[in-house]
């Protein structure tokens, strides 16, 4: 079951393992809708058709989550399967937890454990609540187990590695003979966290500190936040080039070409590491220590000194720890479900 344009990236690696051993019905709650944010991703990374779309659309957290668990659990009533998969953390995630529990389907949550500690995200409480009533709890990296067995989470919980990761290696060489959508030198910014484009000011101050830097900036604006620069009639700086979203492997190009990643994704953080660039993450917290741990991530949040001062000078040489796996997470996420 998935929703939104990280959930089909984690999807795709085992939805292709999960086929050759078991029916998969799939469901898209229609959380991401348009072309460039969910149909070419089930293009580009060959995911099935869905059996059934919701087509809930977006709207307030209440409503979105209310209508997704209303339209999940009449699916579940009807087919009743073995498994509900849930991938991540968005209201698509809470939705398909909460229909499984309450119907007592077991629920397996792939992405398991994750923490940033700062309750103020929707993310989090997503992520804290869906592992809650999990069955099984598919975690990407040792730290992911941890943060659960700080919970008192130990029953059901399996180290996985990153299914991101799988798909970083599945399609990174035919992301490279994807045309570039830009040339030369250039720095890579997503920005689309509610926190950050929500609030006028709070992202005022995240451009000025881009232009600030002074470094050519390449921009694919997510929907959300083009909304919010008319809305707020809020500028981008000069050095930044705004396009239309991309594609996943346009973006990987993006990301491995970029010479700086400048993001509040949880995504484009890993897929920055996985990338060997440096991640300047406009957020105070991350639920991707490892990362920072590792020396490839910075966290600078919405200060404007900061983030210019990061992308002139933030350029991390040491290893990069194998903390997210081998690329066989989805073989050992399909394994989890067997009895």
């Amino acid at each position: 079951m998935l929703g939104a344009r990280p959930q089909f990236i984690k999807a795709a690696p085992v939805s292709r393992v999960l086929r050759q051993h078991h029916d998969e019905f799939l469901l898209h709650t229609g959380q991401h809708y348009d072309d460039a944010m969910s149909e070419l991703f089930f293009r580009e990374l060959d995911i099935p058709e869905p059996n059934k779309n919701l087509g809930v659309g977006s709207g307030p957290h209440g409503a979105q989550t209310g209508a997704m668990l209303a339209g999940i659990e009449s699916v579940a009533l009807d087919y009743r399967p073995d498994w509900i998969l849930v991938y991540g953390d968005t209201n698509s995630t809470l939705a398909g937890a909460l229909a499984g529990a309450k119907q007592h389907i077991p629920v397996a949550h792939v992405e398991a454990g994750l923490r940033s500690f700062d309750r103020r995200m929707p993310e989090e409480i997503n992520r804290v609540l869906a592992d809650h009533v999990s069955t099984l709890l598919l975690c990407p990296t040792d730290t992911a187990v941890g943060n659960l067995k700080a919970e008192g989470i130990t029953h059901g919980v399996r180290m996985c590695g990153d299914v991101m990761y799988d798909a970083f290696l599945e399609n990174l060489e035919v992301a490279r003979r994807t045309p570039p959508a830009v040339d030369g030198e250039f720095d890579l910014l997503t920005l689309h966290r509610a926190e950050n484009v929500d609030d006028a000011g709070r992202l005022k101050k995240i451009l000025d500190g881009i232009g600030a830097s002074g470094r050519r900036v390449v921009f694919p604006a997510h929907p959300r936040t083009r909304d919010a620069l008319e809305r707020d009639a809020v500028s981008t700086p000069g050095n930044v080039t705004v396009i239309d979203p991309v594609g996943y492997l346009e973006m990987l190009v993006l990301e491995e070409r970029a010479s700086v990643i400048v993001t509040d994704s949880g995504g484009v953080q890993k897929e920055a590491y996985f990338a060997g660039r440096p991640c300047i993450t406009l957020r105070e917290t991350t639920e991707w220590p490892e990362t920072v741990r590792a020396g490839w991530n910075v966290l600078v949040g919405a200060d404007p000194d900061r983030i210019a001062s990061a992308m002139r000078e933030f350029r991390p040489a040491g290893d990069r720890p194998q903390v997210f796996g081998d690329g066989h997470a989805a073989q050992r996420v399909v394994e989890s479900l067997n009895p």
